[in-house]
């Protein structure tokens, strides 16, 4: 029950679009993705779809965190960027990869799971 309130809360970083909406930064428009988060309140938790969430997390960092690193460090050797800026452009990379690979995993885990087909074994 408190994964569920946790995995719920995730929606509130939606909240954030709204700074796109009433302000020239058209950025945080993005953040409106998270609304779909809202659902883990009415969602019954087992067992797999906790385990999911926590396989959908893990490749989200990895890919996030792959995606900082090659960012920063093309944009600083490739792009001439400072340092400063380089690795602005890499977190800013890292964290849109990270949000839309656990997005994408999440969904592919749990449609699979909606749609009853066998559960891999690892």
């Amino acid at each position: 029950m408190k994964k569920q309130i946790l995995y719920g809360m995730l929606g509130f970083l939606s909240l954030l679009g709204f700074a796109g909406v009433f302000t020239e930064a058209r950025g945080f428009l993005g953040f409106f993705a998270f609304a779909v988060d809202f659902s883990h309140f009415f969602q019954r938790k087992d067992e797999m779809v906790v385990d999911y969430m926590n396989r959908s997390a893990a490749l989200g960092f990895y890919w996030g965190m792959a995606a900082t690193g090659i960012t920063a460090a093309g944009t600083f050797f490739l792009g001439g960027q400072g340092g400063y800026e380089a690795l602005v452009t890499g977190l800013a990379a890292g964290w849109a990869v990270a949000v839309v690979v656990h997005a994408l995993a999440e969904l592919f885990y749990v449609t699979r799971e909606r749609w009853g087909l066998a559960h891999d074994p690892e």
